[in-house]
Parts: structure tokens; sequence; C-alpha cells
């Protein structure tokens, strides 16, 4: 895999790998003005070209700081994808919960999957960006890890509204292409059965710890001719930091007994045949032909440099072929 090969697909990525800029919302930790633009410049200058974003993403501080970078470099240069689902608005002294974002906008976020609340949250998206065309639409975050009890409205309001009304603005030319992120592989494969997406940002279930999205999302995408884009490759820590890391996370949270124990035993694997369980990572979801590109959030300079050595960190195929004996 080489960075600046492009999807062989309908879509076209501009580089398998990608960035996803919920960092530089300011998730999980402050990055400064100068700390998002060196960062959002060492990518590029090393051969990313795809850039994902989303209205949540520090409550519009990520589009805000990633259009500024974006438009001073060629348009044709890059694929820029953001999501839809939540608006922002302002919050006329209402306590609002920040949650894991440090230092976001101090506005409001309204979840909206209705036709009129997607064309406003896009709308918004586009002045953030200061960039109109987009190239990749996503639905955001239509699953029960989300909504809980309120799912199963959320996804027909959203099949009804933000469906329909990215539909459109594809058939008219607006958007490139339209697709559903989400984070969890059976309410992913429900949208890709439902309606004709030609994307899935798939987090955390196709990854070293948790193939569900094999299952089902991976046969139903192939049957419909949807890409798939993974994220959370690193199961939001522990295929990071290791198994063992006092601060070691997965799925946000603190890792179950099962899962710090599978991922002690792939971490044993790839110390066996000299692999970084990083690039194991990495590598991971790319070698499956139906993975379109891998997006990795990155908010530190020295990040970039790391995440491209795993990406192009030599494997053997022995170290694959015993990790299916694993599985």
């Amino acid at each position: 895999m080489t960075l600046d090969q492009p999807s062989r697909a309908r879509i076209g990525f501009a580089s398998r790998l990608g960035f996803g800029a919920s960092g530089i919302g300011t998730l999980y930790r402050d990055v400064s003005e100068d700390a998002a633009r060196a960062v959002l410049r060492e990518a590029y200058a090393a051969g990313l070209r795809y850039f994902d974003t989303a209205p949540f993403y520090g409550y519009g501080l990520s589009e805000l700081r990633l259009g500024q970078f974006l438009r001073s470099v060629p348009r044709d240069t890059f694929t820029l994808s953001t999501k839809v689902g939540r608006y922002m608005v302002l919050p006329y002294g209402e306590a609002v919960d920040y949650g894991n974002w440090a230092a976001p906008l101090r506005l409001k976020p309204v979840v909206d999957y209705g036709y009129a609340g997607t064309m406003r949250a896009l709308e918004q998206s586009a002045n953030r960006l200061g960039i109109a065309a987009i190239d990749l639409v996503y639905i955001h975050d239509v699953d029960r890890f989300t909504h809980g009890d309120a799912y199963e409205r959320r996804f027909h309001e959203a099949m009804e509204g933000s469906y329909r009304a990215l539909a459109d603005l594809r058939k008219a030319g607006h958007v490139r292409a339209i697709g559903v992120g989400v984070n969890e592989s059976d309410v992913a494969t429900r949208f890709v059965e439902a309606g004709d997406f030609d994307a899935v940002m798939m987090a955390g279930r196709y990854t070293l710890l948790d193939r569900r999205a094999e299952a089902d999302l991976f046969p139903a995408a192939a049957r419909k001719g949807t890409e798939i884009v993974v994220a959370g490759v690193f199961n939001s820590g522990i295929l990071a930091s290791g198994p063992d890391a006092a601060a070691a996370t997965y799925d946000y949270g603190a890792p179950p007994p099962e899962i710090v124990a599978r991922a002690r035993r792939i971490a044993a694997l790839a110390a066996e045949h000299g692999v970084p369980l990083q690039a194991a990572a990495i590598q991971f979801p790319l070698r499956h032909p139906q993975v379109s590109a891998a997006v990795l959030g990155m908010s530190r300079v020295g990040r970039v440099a790391e995440n491209l050595a795993w990406s192009s960190a030599p494997i053997p195929e022995a170290f694959w072929q015993d990790l299916d004996r694993l599985a």
C-alpha cells in the first residue's frame, strides 16, 4: 500500500490514508490555532489528501480550522467529507454539556435528521469550511451508542429526511457522493440495504480486535457497490497505547477483560514477528479489497510521521496468516 494510491472505486479518494479532523476540534485536549495549522500543513506535505470532519467536532471548530487550511491549497488536490445530523445554534445562556471537547466553540448542537435540518447543517458546514463543493457527505451517528432507545425513531427520521435531502443534492450535482458514518456494523448494514449510499464510514468494527463488519456490512456493501471507509482503527486507544498501558481505552471507555486478553495475544504475536502493533492496526483494514480508505485522527505534528511510518512498515505475510489462526 502506498500513501498516494487513490481508491479504485466510485468516489476516488485522493489518498487511502485520510486525516480525521476531530482532534483539531479539541477532542480530549486543547489544541491551539497554531498547532492545528501546523499538523494540517504537515499532513498535506506528507501526502495525505483525504480530509474528514463534522459539525460535531468541536461544535464547528474543526470545520473552521480545516477550511482555513484547505482554502490555501488547490481544490483539485484533495477529497473532503463532512457530516449531517447536527446543526449549531446560540445557547442564549443555556448550560451546554461539552462532553469530551476540551475547548469547542461555545455553541449548542441540535440533533436533526429531518430534510430541512439536513440542509441547514450542510449550509452551516459550507459556511464554516468556506468550501461549497464538498465531495462526500455522511449521515452521522444514527446508532444505539448515540441515541439509545431513540435509535429506531432516529433511523426512520434519517431515511425520510437526511437521506432524501442528500440524494436530491447528489442528483442535482451539488455533492458528489453520500454516505453514513456510524459505530455499529448492523446499523450500517441496515442503511446500506435501505438506500443507495456511495460509502459507509465504519468506526471500530473492522479492526484487529473487532471484525463484526465482515459478517454483515461487507457482504451488503458488495451487493450494493458501496465503498467502505474505516475509522477507529485503534479502537479509541488500546491498539495505539498497547493493552497494558494505564490509560488504555476501548470504544471510549475502560476495556473489558476479554478485549484486554485478545489485545495481549495480538501484541505478543506482533512482537514475535517484529511488527509494531500500531502498524498492524493501520494496515489490517486496508488489506481488504472492499476498504477504500482509512481515516486516522491526528492533532500533533509528530503523529503524522508516526502514522505514516506505521502505514508503510513491512509486515511479513506469516504474521497475517498467524493472525487469522488466532482469530
